[in-house]
Order: structure tokens, then C-alpha cells, then sequence
């Protein structure tokens, strides 16, 4: 068997564990200070809709410029990571300015209190 695939399910797992381990954590330490874990669970993120938005404009402008890039700009046939870089950096173009938006919003209104 390769080693390479032992690892990768072995990390797999790990994650799996670890991610479960940490839940429960925070939820016992989430009780200790009497506070109800489910009520925190399911409580609304009003700008998750921005985000998705603004990182999928994002990453399908950076995917366009990349094929801009690759059909008219250099000449080449090994432009794959063009496509990644330029999706990568749209996407995180749009998570700044989702992050900027939500910001603005929170000084707004405590500035109003």
C-alpha cells in the first residue's frame, strides 16, 4: 500500500477527531459559564449572503481575467496556475471587501448609540 494514501486517511480521521473534540469542548466550557450552547448554535449571520456574494464575484472575475490572460495575453500552454492564483486573489479581493462592508456597518451603528 502507499504511503502517501495511509497518510492521507490518517489525516482524514484526525481531522474528523479533532473537530468533534473541539465542539464538545467549547460546548462544555460553553456550560460552565451557564450558557446554553444551542442558543449560540443557531443564532442568525446576517452577512453571510455578502460574503458567499462578494467571494464567488470575486473568484468568477478572477477566473475571466485568467482566461483573458491566457487566451490573449501569453502565449503558452502551461497556464494552470494562472487560473488558481487569479481565483484565489479575486476570492480574497471579495472576503476584504465583505470584511470592510461588515465593519462599516458595526461602527455605524455604535456610533449611533
Amino acid at each position: 500500500m502507499n504511503v502517501t494514501a495511509v497518510l492521507i486517511v490518517l489525516g482524514f480521521f484526525t481531522l474528523v477527531f479533532a473537530l468533534f473534540y473541539m465542539q464538545k469542548r467549547q460546548n462544555l466550557a460553553m456550560i460552565e459559564k451557564n450558557m446554553n450552547p444551542r442558543e449560540y448554535a443557531n443564532r442568525p449571520a446576517p452577512y453571510r449572503n455578502l460574503k458567499w456574494g462578494l467571494l464567488l464575484i470575486g473568484a468568477g472575475l478572477g477566473l475571466f481575467i485568467a482566461y483573458l490572460i491566457d487566451q490573449f495575453g501569453i502565449p503558452s500552454r502551461d497556464n494552470e496556475i494562472i487560473y488558481f492564483a487569479l481565483v484565489a486573489i479575486g476570492g480574497g479581493i471579495g472576503l476584504v471587501g465583505s470584511y470592510r462592508v461588515e465593519k462599516k456597518e458595526l461602527l455605524d451603528r455604535r456610533s449611533e448609540i
